[in-house]
């Protein structure tokens, strides 16, 4: 997904070509998951030049990304978030640094909730 959103647009073999830059892919697997997202309705199929299909997304990145987190949330960690970030930060995947800025991010969060409740 990241490369079509990155590109707007992307046939199998521009999919396939990027991500042979970063590790080995089969061209078939890439048709497969492009075929996965386009069930799940992340992406379109249309008709492009010759015979390649050009796949575009269908929904915003933010959109899709809150979905998938929340269905791995669910389906890893029993639909806690909490379970998640303790997780994250004893495994040591947050700095000290995010962690500041989160909790300035929960603290403005929390303000704007109590204004907007007043």
């Amino acid at each position: 997904m990241k490369i079509i959103w990155t590109r707007g647009e992307a046939t199998v073999r521009d999919v396939y070509e990027e991500l042979r830059l970063y590790r080995t892919v089969a061209y078939t697997t890439v048709m497969t998951m492009l075929g996965v997202l386009e069930g799940k309705q992340h992406v379109e199929k249309v008709p492009g030049e010759e015979r390649a299909f050009i796949y575009r997304p269908v929904r915003a990145k933010q959109e899709i990304v809150g979905d998938i987190v929340a269905d791995f949330v669910a389906r890893v960690f029993d639909g806690s978030g909490r379970t998640l970030v303790e997780y994250m930060i004893s495994s040591g995947q947050v700095s000290q640094e995010e962690l500041i800025e989160l909790s300035s991010r929960l603290s403005d969060s929390e303000s704007e909730k109590n204004e907007a409740s007043v």
